[in-house]
C-alpha cells in the first residue's frame, strides 16, 4: 500500500497532536509510536506512524486517507502554530536484516522494520500472511470509519495509551475498557474455500459479520463473537473462528 509522510513543525506540533491522537506521543522519542485519530464518537478517522525528526514530528499514513487526515488536523489547529507539509519521503519495509536508520514496527515484532528516505527494494514479505497470523488490520480493509479501534486490537498492537490524558473520542474508548466486555471485534479464522473481501458471515441464518484479509487457510474477520460458536457460512467459504 502506498504510504505519504507528512512533517509537522511549529512551537505547538507536539502539544497539538497529544490532544488528538490515541497514544501517547511523549514514547516518540524511543522510535515509531503506533496511533489513530478518532471521531468525538470515538469511531475510526485514521491510523499512522510518527517519529521525531529532531524537533519536528513526521507522519506516515496511507496515501488514500492522507488528504482527509490533513484536513481534519487543519481542522482543529485554529491558532495553533503547526504546520504540515508533504515530504517526497519514500517508506520502506521488510522483515530480513533492518539497514541502518530503520525502525522497528511497534506493533508486532513480525512486522520488522520501516525506514525513511529514498527507496529500498522490496524484499518479499508476504504481509497478508503475517498480519493473518497475528490479526493485524490493515487501513482501508479492516479499518473503516465504523471501526472502533478496541474491536480492531489497537491495545494488543500497542497503538493506544490509556494513561496520557483527554483527546478526541478519549470518553468512549476508555468506557469500552473499563466497563464493558467485548461481544464484537476482529478475529482470527480459519477458512475452507475462499470469499471476497467484504462478504458476510452468517452462522445459520443470522448474520455474524463480515470475511477480511485471508491468506493461507485462514483469515481475519470481524464477528459478533456470540454467534461465533461453530462453522459459519461466508459465501462459498466455511468460516470457524481461532480461539486464543
Amino acid at each position: 500500500m502506498t504510504r505519504h509522510v507528512y512533517r509537522l513543525t511549529g512551537s505547538d506540533a507536539r502539544h497539538f497532536l497529544q490532544g488528538l491522537i490515541t497514544n501517547d506521543l511523549d514514547r516518540i522519542g524511543g522510535g515509531l509510536v503506533y496511533t489513530a485519530m478518532l471521531t468525538p464518537q470515538g469511531k475510526y478517522i485514521a491510523d499512522f506512524f510518527l517519529l521525531a525528526e529532531g524537533d519536528a514530528v513526521l507522519l506516515d499514513v496511507a496515501a488514500d486517507i492522507g488528504p482527509a487526515l490533513v484536513q481534519r488536523l487543519s481542522m482543529y489547529k485554529l491558532r495553533a502554530d503547526v504546520q504540515i507539509e508533504k515530504t517526497d519521503l519514500a517508506v520502506s519495509r521488510g522483515t530480513g536484516p533492518a539497514p541502518e536508520g530503520a525502525l522497528a514496527d511497534p506493533r508486532h515484532p513480525d512486522l520488522g522494520w520501516r525506514l525513511y528516505g529514498a527507496a529500498q527494494g522490496d524484499d518479499g514479505t508476504d504481509w497478508d500472511a503475517i498480519r493473518v497470523a497475528h490479526c493485524i488490520p490493515e487501513t482501508g480493509i479492516e479499518l473503516t470509519p465504523d471501526t472502533f479501534i478496541l474491536e480492531a486490537g489497537f491495545e494488543r498492537l500497542h497503538g493506544v495509551d490509556f494513561r496520557k490524558g483527554c483527546y478526541v473520542g478519549q470518553e468512549v474508548t476508555a468506557r469500552m475498557k473499563h466497563k464493558t466486555e467485548l461481544r464484537k471485534g476482529l478475529v482470527r479464522v480459519a477458512v475452507a474455500g475462499q470469499a471476497p473481501v467484504g462478504t458476510e458471515v452468517m452462522a445459520g441464518e443470522k448474520p455474524a459479520g463480515t470475511l477480511y484479509t485471508q491468506s493461507g487457510g485462514g483469515g481475519i474477520a470481524y464477528l459478533r463473537l456470540d454467534r461465533a460458536k461453530g462453522p459459519m457460512q461466508a459465501g462459498a467459504a466455511e468460516v470457524t473462528l481461532v480461539e486464543g
